[in-house]
């Protein structure tokens, strides 16, 4: 499942740092926090290797 914005993508990244241990938990804040509780790894790794490229800044509804 490819990220549909690099905000997102930016999210679970972080998200991921902190779910191998490279980060803090407590430093993640809103959306990464809430992947960080509800995404597997693995998970966490589709949307966080999406290319960046064309994506917009944040997903319009």
């Amino acid at each position: 499942m490819p990220a549909k914005s690099k905000a997102q993508q930016k999210a679970a990244g972080a998200a991921l740092s902190a779910k191998r241990g490279d980060t803090s938990k407590s430093d993640l804040q809103g959306a990464s926090k809430e992947m960080y509780d509800s995404m597997t790894e693995s998970e966490l790794e589709d949307l966080a290797s999406t290319k960046r490229k064309g994506k917009p800044e944040h997903k319009g509804d």
